[in-house]
C-alpha cells in the first residue's frame, strides 16, 4: 500500500523491460548468425514471496522475467535461439553483510534455508555453462532454480 508508483515502475523497467530489450538486441544478432543461447536471470522470488521484507514489485518483475523467458523461448526456438533462465536464491555479497539493515534479515534467511547458507556466485557458474553449452540444446524456456531449498518451505 505504500510503494511509490515511481519505485514500482523503476523496478519493472530495470528487471523486466531491461531483460526484454537485451533479448531483442541479442536475438537480432543471433538471427544473422544462425542462432544462439540467451540466459536470463530471474530470482527464486519468482516462485515464493520472501519474508519478512515487502518487495511486491521485485517479486512480480522477476516472475515476469520467467514468463518472458518462456514466451521468447517458444517464439524463437524454431529460429535456433534457445532462451532459458536461472533463478538464484539470495546471493552472498558484501552488499548484504555491510548493510546494518540487511544483516539481521540475512541471518533469518540463512536460518530458514534447508542448506543453511546463502548462494555463492560459484554455485551458479556450472549451471550457466551448461545452459550456454550444446548439452542444453533441447532445453527451451526453462527456469533453472538454484536456491538452496529455500522455496521448499
Amino acid at each position: 500500500e505504500d510503494t511509490p508508483m515511481a519505485e514500482f515502475d523503476l523496478t519493472f523497467n530495470v528487471n523486466t523491460r531491461g531483460v526484454f530489450m537485451c533479448c531483442q538486441h541479442e536475438a537480432r544478432h543471433m538471427l544473422k548468425h544462425g542462432g544462439g543461447k540467451i540466459i536470463n536471470t530471474a530470482s527464486m522470488a519468482s516462485l515464493i514471496v520472501p519474508h519478512p521484507q515487502k518487495q511486491a514489485a521485485y517479486n512480480a518483475s522477476k516472475s515476469a522475467v520467467v514468463k518472458l523467458t518462456q514466451s521468447l523461448g517458444c517464439e524463437w526456438a524454431s529460429q535456433g535461439i534457445k532462451v532459458n533462465c536461472i533463478s538464484p536464491g539470495i546471493v552472498d555479497t558484501p552488499l548484504i553483510w555491510d548493510n546494518p539493515a540487511l544483516k539481521p534479515l540475512a541471518e533469518k534467511w540463512v536460518a530458514d534455508m534447508p542448506i543453511g547458507k546463502l548462494c555463492q556466485v560459484t554455485d551458479l557458474q556450472a549451471a550457466i555453462v551448461y545452459l550456454a553449452s550444446e548439452a542444453s540444446d533441447y532445453m527451451v524456456g526453462h527456469n533453472l532454480v538454484i536456491e538452496g531449498g529455500q522455496s521448499l518451505w
